[in-house]
């Protein structure tokens, strides 16, 4: 779902990301992943509205055209325009996407939403970039699905366009799938460093663009061993372009359906499981205290942000056990 983004980054830059990593310092943040498909506009509202209310700090959108969990043929609204409403119905928690693929629109035209989008919401906007996967609709509408390879040399071009037009009063780019010629964009995000979120876990080339750019690095959560490697692997990464790996916020989606104690819980398991939109091999099936026990050794890594995926219908009592046990009890650790 905090970047310093040039080689040449000056000292005053890296002192933003500093305090950037980032933006939010050390603070452990409890978000929500959910698109907004299999349900109406009134559902995704409710969905905002009250996990706000829950105190949660981050809420996304995914970016997509038609549903990517259950069924294919359901509805499915544009993210960037649902994030904008969801921005303008919410007075605090913070607003993403996670993430928007590089195919979807030029670099130029997905700088200028993320910043109509900070000044709708008050400069709470934090906004997802990636290389695009779904090949079905991009057969569907049309749209040029070129492969891994050039998408993600895309994607590195659209870090560097959207940056420097949020903080450029002119960019000029010059690369091999963008070009800009001294261009504009007014009026600047509110906020001085609009994060820029990368997703994925690719070693060889993602992780390498998330240490030249990301001010955020989402990947889904895993085994702890895994994540461990993936922080040395980007580490290794953030050296080579002399970078201090601190100044990336780590970000970890989960799955999870959470009760009260193990009787609730396999209760619970065998009511949902039948009827979840994927396989229940996905799905953490915890208490509160098991989910904290989870969470807690990939907190210790330097992981600062965990995202609760959330499926339509929504599941309220998992949201509400993981905002008022898990976080709080997460968030009161040492380290």
């Amino acid at each position: 779902m905090a970047v310093c983004l040039l080689l040449d980054i000056t000292g005053d830059a890296r002192a933003v990301c500093r305090r950037l990593g980032g933006v939010f310092g050390d603070r452990i943040r409890f978000g929500v992943y959910s698109g907004p498909q299999q349900a109406t506009f009134e559902d995704c509202l409710e969905l905002w509205r009250r996990c706000e209310e829950l105190s949660y700090d981050w809420l996304s959108v995914f970016d997509h055209f038609m549903p990517i969990v259950g069924d294919p043929n359901g509805p499915c609204f544009e993210g960037t325009t649902m994030m904008a409403a969801m921005a303008a119905h919410t007075t605090r928690v913070r607003v993403a996407i996670l993430v928007t693929g590089v195919t979807y629109r030029h670099p130029a035209v997905a700088a200028n939403i993320a910043a109509t989008i900070d000044h709708i919401s008050g400069g709470r906007a934090e906004y997802g970039v990636g290389a695009a996967w779904f090949e079905q609709e991009h057969r569907e509408y049309g749209i040029p699905f070129p492969r891994l390879g050039v998408r993600m040399d895309m994607l590195d071009e659209v870090c560097r366009v959207m940056r420097g037009l949020w903080t450029k009063e002119r960019f000029s780019f010059y690369g091999e799938h963008y070009r800009l010629d001294d261009a504009q964009l007014e009026p600047k995000p509110l906020q001085a460093r609009l994060p820029l979120m990368i997703g994925g876990a690719g070693e060889k080339r993602t992780l390498r663009i998330v240490a030249e750019h990301a001010d955020v690095w989402n990947t889904d959560l895993d085994e702890i061993e895994t994540f461990r490697h993936k922080l040395e692997v980007l580490s290794r990464h953030c050296e080579d372009v002399r970078r201090d790996p601190a100044e990336i916020r780590k970000s970890l989606t989960f799955r999870a359906i959470l009760a009260e104690d193990e009787a609730q819980l396999r209760a619970r398991r065998r009511e949902l499981a039948p009827k979840l939109p994927i396989d229940e091999s996905n799905f953490l099936f915890l208490t509160p205290e098991q989910c904290v026990e989870r969470l807690l050794p990939f907190r210790e890594l330097g992981a600062r942000d965990f995202l609760l995926a959330a499926y339509a219908p929504y599941d309220w009592r998992s949201l509400e056990l993981v905002a008022r046990e898990v976080a709080p009890a997460l968030r009161s650790m040492p380290g």
